[in-house]
């Protein structure tokens, strides 16, 4: 289990990374890796508590960092 947690936690940051060297998001880059590794942080204990799973660990945590940062930083941001 504490293997999980470790492999969550290097690919939210390595989706982290990469979404803000691609170009998808503009928050810089340990903004948008802390938005990651709390997005993999909450669905991991999430999975842990309620069995709610979309597939390998893997999978859940590059979906759960894309899913954070789809939505924290259009929740924050102000619209002109």
């Amino acid at each position: 289990m504490f293997l999980q947690l470790f492999g969550t936690v290097m690919i939210a940051g390595i989706v982290g990374y990469a979404s803000e060297k691609s170009g998808f998001t503009r928050n810089g880059y340990i903004p948008s890796i802390i938005i990651c590794v709390g997005g993999a942080f909450l669905f991991y204990f999430i999975r842990i508590m309620f069995g709610i799973r979309f597939g390998a660990p893997g999978v859940d945590a590059i979906l759960s960092s894309v899913g954070a940062l789809v939505i924290v930083p259009t929740h924050w941001r102000r619209w002109r």
